[in-house]
């Protein structure tokens, strides 16, 4: 296990009705004025967003509210939150969604406290100094983005989504209430079931050895989810479900699964040309194609580890003569979930033909000037042949 630090000052209110306290807790922490940050209005219709506006007031706590948050957060509305905050004095973004939201209200907090253009700021990666105040009210189990470091940008200008993490990013809080997840559709369910995967799966697969306790704790949370995901499509107001999917978001992103190993999550990376360049693809689905992709191509480098998450998390029997089949098989057998809860697992399925490897990959290694580490180093060449994987037969 290699050294680690390990930080993570998230507070975290669990449980039915915790939302209702959310304004108590803005005026416990000193603060003012609130902007209240949400996506395409589902909060409104829901009555959730009635509720936490009535908490704001009953607190004496002074808010505006901007919407329009769209997946694949766009820097042109994070450039608008960045005005009307200034505009508008506010010290305290409260986002209340999911991990888009999350992730344009951290960005908006970025460019405030920085005095400066967020995009500049991710692109330059200049390193935050300051942080300014986000909280959460999570609305779907999926990034993580609640108690994670991360935050990921789209500027629709060329297409590019790229991400900027450090730890001054993490929200004050989070308020998570399984319930206020029973409307989320079957399909943004499972996507949100195999981006939370995702966050542990590449934590788990690495080069890295003796990493005993990290990967059975790794394991727990995979087996469960794949449990708790299978249940909540077919029943979305189960409760038990709902809630091990939204504890598991946090957990899988906010940095534990990955103490003591290397995390470069070169499947993310590939992946955010995709949903990137086409806007209609969300990450989870996008995640769902390229990471059994990734997996094919570098599996080999690694028999060992892929047979451990083939057999411990996948039910396959260990084959001993034959290791390369199972941790094949393995991979056939997340495959097979991710069809189950109707998830794509090919790019032909979400409209994406060989015409644009070549762009994306361009994209990805930012035209030649970088590579990505994984088993293998990973420049163009080596990600047009995933995506090639990719496409399917």
């Amino acid at each position: 296990m290699l050294g680690f630090k390990y930080y993570t000052p998230t507070e975290v209110y669990f449980g039915s009705g915790v939302e209702k306290n959310v304004g108590e807790e803005i005026k416990k922490r000193g603060y003012k004025k609130v902007l209240v940050h949400y996506g395409g209005g589902s909060i409104k219709k829901s009555g959730l967003f009635n509720v936490i506006v009535e908490s704001l007031d009953n607190s004496d706590i002074s808010w505006i509210e901007l919407g329009g948050v769209e997946p694949n957060p766009k820097i042109g509305l994070i450039r608008e939150g960045i005005e009307l905050c200034r505009k508008e004095n506010v010290d305290f973004i409260l986002a209340v969604g999911g991990g888009s939201v999350i992730d344009s209200a951290k960005s908006i907090g970025l460019g405030l406290v920085h005095n400066r253009d967020p995009w500049d700021m991710i692109i330059d990666g200049i390193i935050p100094e300051k942080s300014f105040p986000v909280g959460a009210v999570l609305t779907i189990a999926a990034a993580g983005s609640e108690m994670s470091n991360s935050h990921v940008v789209t500027n629709t200008e060329g297409g590019l989504k790229r991400s900027l993490n450090h730890d001054l990013l993490r929200p004050v809080f989070a308020f998570m209430n399984p319930e206020v997840t029973y409307s989320v559709s079957k399909y943004q369910t499972a996507c949100g079931i195999v981006d939370i995967m995702m966050h542990t799966l590449e934590r788990y697969v690495t080069p890295d050895k003796d990493t005993d306790l990290m990967d059975r704790m790794s394991e727990g949370l995979l087996v469960a989810v794949k449990e708790a995901g299978k249940i909540a499509i077919k029943e979305p107001n189960n409760y038990e479900a709902r809630a091990t999917l939204m504890w598991a978001s946090s957990l899988s992103h906010n940095g534990v699964t990955g103490c003591g190993k290397t995390a470069p999550f070169p499947a993310h990376k590939i992946e955010h040309e995709l949903s990137g360049k086409f806007d209609h693809i969300s990450h989870g689905a996008g995640l769902a194609v390229i990471f059994p992709a990734w997996a094919k191509y570098v599996y080999k480098y690694d028999i060992n580890k892929f047979c451990q998450l083939a057999t411990r998390v996948w039910n396959v029997e260990m084959n001993f003569d034959h290791p390369e089949r199972t941790a094949l098989e393995g991979i056939e057998a997340m495959e097979q979930y991710f069809k189950s809860i109707g998830m794509p697992t090919t790019l032909r399925e979400l409209g994406v033909g060989e015409d644009s490897l070549e762009e994306m990959a361009d994209k990805c290694t930012g035209f030649g000037k970088r590579t990505y580490k994984s088993y293998v180093e990973l420049g163009k060449k080596e990600i047009i042949d995933i995506y090639k994987i990719a496409l399917g037969d």
